[in-house]
Order: structure tokens, then sequence, then C-alpha cells
């Protein structure tokens, strides 16, 4: 078996945030769906940043959150990502370079610009996400790095990615190799926008190339049709090694073949932006994983870094998350 050189690997759409502050009544005007995700074209995205209040750039995307989550507590990560070679894009690279992750994906020359998310941050803390998706649909089976995958002891699938046929392909590609390595299989549902939109790919998915299953209540229930999420986690545990579901203010629950173990939920002193909680929370888990850490301190760890996430503007963590440790 190839030596793991990775804690973490990612692969998720590269894209770049631009986050302001909006009245509710802005988006009313806009017509969006608060709290919520949609998908917009280029010239939806040109328009609504135009219409938008003062934001800042700040790289971004589900999986590149997590990753960037991984390496601040300490671990190795790396990720596949699709960019355009354009401003946008090398600032996504840098960024995720600077923090030491790799970041290889060579970008496309031809075709959609580099992906932003126009976030809007209403008063009371809540984000809803305009996404135009732009280069990261060109991902495909051959950007899949055979070597990479192997070399990775948890991959990590951004579901949000999991919509063109292409992405589809190269995410069985990856779990695929990754199992054949003897490595471990991760997924995050992203959305419940997504689990509605491909639910039986999703549920295939889960059953046939999942080991750990990352959703939060909308999406759990989504996924398997059940208004109570216990029972809707027990039934995802039945196809997966761990499922963890995060439940806001009262924190989380993971479930193994060990039982169910609830881990409530950090207090801050403020919920500034909800933007990337669940991405962090994703990484603390991921983190404690890799180190062979109790379930309960995996969910522990997890928690502690969405918590810093809603503190603060921005989905990256700003606060050395390795303070969270316990020798």
């Amino acid at each position: 078996m190839q030596p793991v050189r990775y804690d973490v690997l990612a692969i998720g759409n590269a894209i770049v945030d631009v986050i302001a502050h909006a009245s509710d009544d802005f988006l009313v005007q806009e017509g969006m769906a608060k709290g919520g995700m949609t998908l917009i074209d280029e010239d939806s995205a040109e328009r609504i940043y135009a219409a938008m209040g003062p934001g800042m750039e700040i790289s971004g995307g589900s999986g590149g959150n997590t990753i960037a989550g991984v390496a601040a507590f300490g671990g190795r990560g790396a990720f596949i990502g699709k960019v355009r070679d354009d401003a946008l894009g090398d600032i996504y690279r840098h960024d995720l370079r600077a923090i030491g992750v790799a970041f290889d994906t060579p970008a496309t020359t031809t075709g959609p610009a580099t992906a932003r998310c126009l976030v809007l941050v209403t008063p009371d803390a809540e984000r809803t996400m305009n996404t135009f998706l732009g280069a990261c649909t060109g991902l495909d089976e051959d950007d899949i790095d055979e070597s990479l995958v192997a070399s990775a002891g948890i991959l990590y699938l951004e579901g949000y990615l999991f919509d063109e046929p292409p992405a589809k392909a190269a995410f069985r590609k990856a779990a695929s190799l990754a199992h054949a390595a003897g490595r471990k299989v991760a997924l995050t549902m992203s959305d419940s926008f997504c689990v509605h939109r491909h639910k039986d790919a999703f549920l295939e998915l889960v059953d046939g190339h999942i080991d750990i299953l990352f959703a939060n209540e909308d999406e759990i229930r989504a996924l398997y049709g059940v208004d109570d999420i216990v029972e809707a986690a027990k039934i995802a545990a039945q196809h997966v090694e761990l499922v963890t579901v995060t439940r806001g203010a009262a924190g989380a629950l993971l479930i193994d073949a060990d039982g169910l173990v609830e881990v409530p939920a950090s207090r801050v002193a403020a919920v500034v932006d909800t933007t990337g909680a669940g991405d962090l929370y994703a990484a603390g888990v991921l983190y404690g994983l890799t180190r062979g850490l109790p379930l309960a301190e995996c969910g522990r760890l997890g928690c502690a870094a969405a918590g810093e996430a809603i503190s603060h503007f921005g989905a990256r963590p700003r606060a050395d998350l390795k303070a969270f440790l316990v020798d």
C-alpha cells in the first residue's frame, strides 16, 4: 500500500466567495430564498454583484473550506478542483497553497470564468448564496490523479459538485481508486437543494461508494424521506460506517457501529455569519478521524471549528484551530 502523504484529499468546487451585508428587503426584491443556495448564470452574477453592497473576496467553496480547516488543525491536505486561468483562479490557487494545501489541478484556458459565490448575510447572520459555477463544471475524470487519491487517508467529496454527468463520473472514479488503495471515502450532502435534485443518484452513491456521510437535518430528512433525524441517521448508518448530522445550535450527532454520540454546539459570543459552519465542522471531524480520536472527540473538534467559523465573516478559519486540540 502506498504511504499516506495527505490526511485528507478534497474534491470540490473552486469558488471565490464575495460576501456582503444585505437586508431582508433586498432578498425579497431580488426574489431570493433566504438561507438557500441558488445556481445562477454569468449574466445574473454580474447583475447581482452590481446591486449588492460592498463585499469582500475570500476563497471559498465547501470542499476548499473543509480542507483549509484540516490544514488549520495541523493536518496535511490536498485539493482537486477546476479554475480558469484568470485573476480569480490565481487568487484561489494562491490562497490554498499559502496555507499548505497542495492544489495542482491544471487551470482551464478556455470556457467559463472561475466560479464565484455571492453571499448575502442578513442581520440575523443567515447567509443566502447565489452561485455561478463557471469553470467548476469542467471537472471530469481526467482531473482525478490516481496517485494523489491513493496517497490520501480520506477522500472527501463535496455534494455541490455532484451535478453534471462528468463530475458524477469523476466522483465514482475517485471513490473506486480510493477503496482500491485501502482508503476511506467521505461525502458531504452540501445542501438539501442538491439532495432533492439528485436524490436517486445520491442514494446509489452513498450505498455503494461512501464510508463517512456528513449531512445537516434538512439534508438527511430529504435523502431518506423521514422527519425524525435520529431515525434517518440510523437508516444511513446501515449503508455507511459513520454518519454525522449537524443540528445548528443543538450541536451534532454521530452514529457508527458502536452507537450514537451527541455533541453540544460550542458557545460563541455572537453569531456573525453562518457561512461555512458545516464545512468547518467536517474539518474537525475528519482531522480527528485521521488521528484515531474517539468519536465524541471528533465531534467536539467539529463543533469547536464550526463555532469559530460563525464568529466572523467568511468560511475560512481565522483563529488557530490547534488551540482546540487536547494533549
